[in-house]
């Protein structure tokens, strides 16, 4: 139990450094969206090869695919929930009719994305820890909650929110992150092939969703064209941690 709670805190102090770093410094957005890439590229290494084959192996084609529909769902329902609350109505159009509730729904669909995904995400690597230590997979979790919290506590600032409780939202995300990955590991042992099966699924179908929401299309808007190298340089490495 004391490596899940290791490996946790090693996740989710991206999350603490990042939104320490976003709450009182203006990184440029190029760097962010570079930083954003190459997470999207470490993700999308660790869904195929830690996630989802996974998920595949233990459930099969129907229970996999099916939990992985089940994650990318649930994200898009509450991050359409999220523009509605924020904006006034969802997609492009709602996100973009008032200046401080646009930069305000970023931070939030950021905030959504490593909660939603990183719950599951953060269950599924506690649960591999009982079978041996996940290094890929704790290295795509904190590539992308790095930029994830950076980007998003920049955005809660510009849309109103004072530093200190921009970072103390982060704060409490990264400390229910952690209690996912002990929680994970805690119950890795009565869940059973087919519930594995679905807790990996539903968490690269939460990975999905978050990387063509919110991540991928940020990098392309503001890392154009390194964004490109720093996704496949990110892909390559997590791979090559897998392998």
């Amino acid at each position: 139990m004391l490596t899940a709670l290791l490996y946790g805190l090693a996740a989710s102090s991206a999350l603490v450094i990042g939104a320490g770093l976003g709450a009182r410094w203006d990184p440029p957005k190029h760097v962010t969206a570079v930083l954003l890439a190459f997470a999207s590229g470490a993700l999308i290494s660790a869904l195929a090869f830690e996630l989802f084959e996974e998920s595949y192996k233990l459930g099969g084609a129907w229970r996999s695919g099916l939990s992985l529909l089940a994650g990318a769902g649930t994200f898009v329902v509450v991050d359409t929930l999220l523009d509605r609350r924020t904006v006034g109505m969802p997609g492009p159009e709602g996100r973009g009719m008032v200046a401080g509730a646009s930069t305000g729904a970023v931070g939030l669909a950021l905030l959504a994305a490593a909660t939603l995904d990183g719950i599951p995400e953060n269950i599924a690597l506690g649960v591999s820890l009982a079978e041996g230590a996940s290094l890929p997979l704790l290295i795509a979790i904190f590539a992308s909650n790095l930029p994830e919290a950076l980007v998003g506590a920049v955005s809660m600032r510009e849309g109103g929110r004072p530093p200190r409780a921009v970072f103390g939202i982060w704060l409490v995300c990264s400390v229910l992150l952690v209690a996912a990955v002990v929680l994970g590991r805690g119950i890795s042992g009565s869940l059973g092939d087919g519930g594995l099966s679905i807790a990996l699924g539903f968490a690269g179908g939460a990975v999905l969703a978050a990387l063509a929401d919110t991540l991928m299309p940020e990098a392309f808007e503001h890392g154009r064209p390194v964004n490109a190298l720093a996704t496949t340089a990110g892909f390559f490495l997590s791979f090559m941690l897998a392998t």
